[in-house]
């Protein structure tokens, strides 16, 4: 339905108004009427489509109806198809009559005046903005779905600039103009209009700290465009310097939050000021509205582009490792040195990368935890830049952050299909403590953060067995060639007592763990056995695990032949009853494509081969993984982490677009 505006008339002198092109006026033909008058008829110029509704049904004039009942349920409503040339070009008249009198009792005249003006955006998502489409007020999900997007600008591409592109108010760089979306005002009709009227540009108040909008004014220069709305400033004038489009570009200051649903509107409003020293009067609007892209985690199963590493005093080993994995992957090696990460080794704690998306532009995002160690300017310093946007979450009070708020603690599953709901950008996880009993959590406002972005609905799962409290420490997922495309791997106790048995039986009781190992007593497979106290802290670590199990399996939609146990033993704490891995963490490791960078867990040698690793390779190598094991005992396992721990991984963004999903 065409938006439609009631115009008073007068039959004492002629009223002018404007007609905005694509909307309806409905006039007041009972309110000008004079006392006496019974019945109606209305003629208008050649320019002007007329309207009888009666009754519920309406009628297109001229028709077979000469006059018509002057009732309180009639309308007369009127539109134009094109722009007027001159200012009041076309008029309507309508004549009263008393009862069948020949001659007009009075007339009132409307002088018109056609008008377009359309503010358009790209609502079908295409990279290119829709000329006067429907539906613009509203934002709709799916692949037939409608809407614009907007990006949060949170990169920074002037070189020089000292903070994100979103916290200023200028354009820096050419490259700043393509984070933003282009929002585009249409004017269209006769000089001299808008004497009378004036176009005001507006957000609302609750939005004007969550965009920025630059005004395009008619030049390349960058101090031309002009920053209008946001950060306090609600609305803006605009000038009429002639009839034609005007430039505006829109940036993204927040991601959707809590307190954000990530949709905001804009309006053109047309004031009429009727009389000198009173307010101007809305006689139209037009509204489109965006919806700010998520930040979107990306899973194992996505192609990596480059490898994060820090370098300390003791790990050149490690990284040299991790190096040889990387250029078989043919991924790029970036390395934090010494200086810049203070020794903080943990660069899987201190962020997380992700991206943005719009249908004309898309860069990485690293979200940076509340984690704050000493690698804690890295992200903001060493990662932010042009193209490559940064994102953070603290809590007001610094002292409830815990281990539970280091990234290690945040990972996402590939995409899932479950009971029939698709999740095609997968599902976040995230490690709390078990329901029945209180213990640490991810902070609020993180949790909060990650619920907002809709797309990857969180799962939350019981890590806080843990000492270190983190859901890498007991899953990961690696490609696979059928079924869902991968694989969920599980630290499996059980599987590990079963393995270690087997060995005994076949007489390799005798067969030692950490041979070799610098500062770890070695220990045979018939003492790992008849170890009681170990055997029950396995079996408790190994329903805690199960539990996850059972919640992974409801919330992924998964069957046991998508889970592969790896064995794994965990010990208690010399200071908690919480758990540590007991040798090197298996499922704690680097996917880089089919190439997987293992912690050597340094088990029995039995026939020149390390158990351990040779029942890695035969659950995982026939699907086309190839596995090198990483020794990182002393610079990361006796420091309660793993290759996962001390490694990060950008991914390429997944080629489905987040606006078709349906949350």
């Amino acid at each position: 339905m065409a938006q439609q505006r009631w115009v008073r008339l007068s039959a004492e002198k002629p009223t002018s108004t404007v007609c905005l092109l694509g909307t309806e006026l409905s006039l007041d033909v009972s309110g000008s009427a004079p006392v006496g008058a019974t019945s109606f008829d209305v003629w208008g110029t050649a320019g002007v489509n007329l309207y009888i509704v009666h009754k519920g049904e309406t009628l297109k004039i001229p028709s077979c109806v000469p006059r018509w009942p002057l009732e309180t349920n009639i309308e007369a409503i009127i539109s134009m198809d094109t722009p007027s040339s001159r200012v009041n070009s076309d008029k309507v008249r309508i004549s009263y009559y008393k009862d069948n009198g020949k001659g007009s009792m009075a007339q009132a005249v409307l002088h018109l005046t056609c008008v377009e003006i359309s503010l358009d955006v790209d609502t079908s998502r295409s990279g290119t903005v829709n000329r006067k489409a429907k539906n613009k007020r509203t934002w709709t999900w799916g692949p037939e779905g409608k809407g614009a997007i907007l990006l949060v600008n949170c990169d920074r591409d002037y070189l020089s600039g000292k903070e994100m592109d979103n916290q200023d108010k200028k354009v820096e760089s050419y490259a700043d103009l393509k984070d933003m979306s282009l929002m585009i005002l249409t004017t269209c009709g006769p000089e001299g209009i808008f004497d009378e009227y004036q176009l005001v540009l507006h957000v609302s108040a609750s939005d004007h700290d969550r965009v920025g909008v630059f005004h395009a004014k008619g030049g390349k220069k960058l101090f031309q465009y002009k920053h209008i709305l946001g950060s306090g400033k609600l609305s803006y004038v605009v000038e009429q310097d002639g009839f034609q489009e005007k430039n505006f570009y829109v940036e993204g200051l927040s991601f959707p939050d809590v307190d954000f649903s990530g949709l905001v509107s804009f309006h053109i409003t047309l004031l009429e000021n009727p009389s000198e020293g009173l307010p101007d009067v809305p006689i139209f609007n037009d509204t489109v509205v965006f919806r700010m892209a998520p930040w979107i985690m990306t899973p194992n199963t996505l192609q990596p582009i480059s490898v994060y590493i820090c370098s300390i005093k003791s790990n050149a080993d490690f990284v040299a490792a991790v190096s040889k994995l990387a250029v078989k992957a043919g991924c790029k090696l970036i390395i934090c040195p010494q200086q810049e990460n203070r020794g903080d080794r943990w660069i899987q704690d201190e962020m997380e990368f992700g991206y943005v998306q719009a249908p004309q532009k898309g860069f990485p995002v690293v979200f940076d935890s509340p984690r704050n160690g000493l690698l804690k300017d890295f992200p903001f310093k060493g990662v932010l830049g042009p193209d490559f946007g940064y994102v953070k979450r603290e809590p007001a009070n610094k002292k409830t952050v815990s281990s539970l708020d280091s990234f290690g603690n945040l990972e996402v599953s590939p995409p899932v299909t479950v009971r029939g709901q698709q999740y095609p950008l997968g599902r976040i996880l995230i490690g709390s403590y078990f329901p029945s009993s209180q213990g640490n959590s991810m902070v609020q406002v993180v949790r909060d953060f990650l619920y907002a972005q809709k797309v990857q609905q969180p799962v939350e799962l019981y890590s806080d067995w843990l000492v270190v409290g983190h859901v890498d420490e007991f899953l990961t997922f690696v490609p696979a060639p059928d079924r869902k495309g991968f694989r969920l791997l599980l630290a499996s106790p059980t599987a590990c007592y079963k393995l270690l048995k087997q060995k005994e039986q076949e007489g390799h009781g005798d067969a030692v763990m950490f041979e070799g190992v610098k500062k770890s007593k070695e220990i045979s497979i018939r003492k790992i056995l008849s170890d009681q106290t170990l055997r029950n802290t396995n079996h408790y670590y190994q329903k805690c695990i199960d539990w996850n199990r059972d919640i992974l399996k409801e919330e992924l939609g998964l069957t046991e032949e998508d889970i592969i146990d790896l064995p794994q033993l965990f010990k208690r704490s010399t200071t908690s009853s919480k758990a540590v891995a007991y040798f090197p963490d298996l499922v704690n490791m680097l996917v880089l494509g089919k190439y997987l960078g293992i912690p050597k867990p340094f088990g029995p040698i039995i026939h020149d081969q390390c158990c351990l690793e040779e029942e890695v390779r035969r659950l995982l190598e026939p699907l086309g993984l190839s596995c090198t094991f990483i020794d990182d005992f002393e610079t990361y396992h006796e420091n309660l982490g793993e290759v996962h721990c001390g490694t990060n991984v950008r991914r390429k963004p997944f080629s489905f677009k987040w606006w078709n999903v349906i949350p």
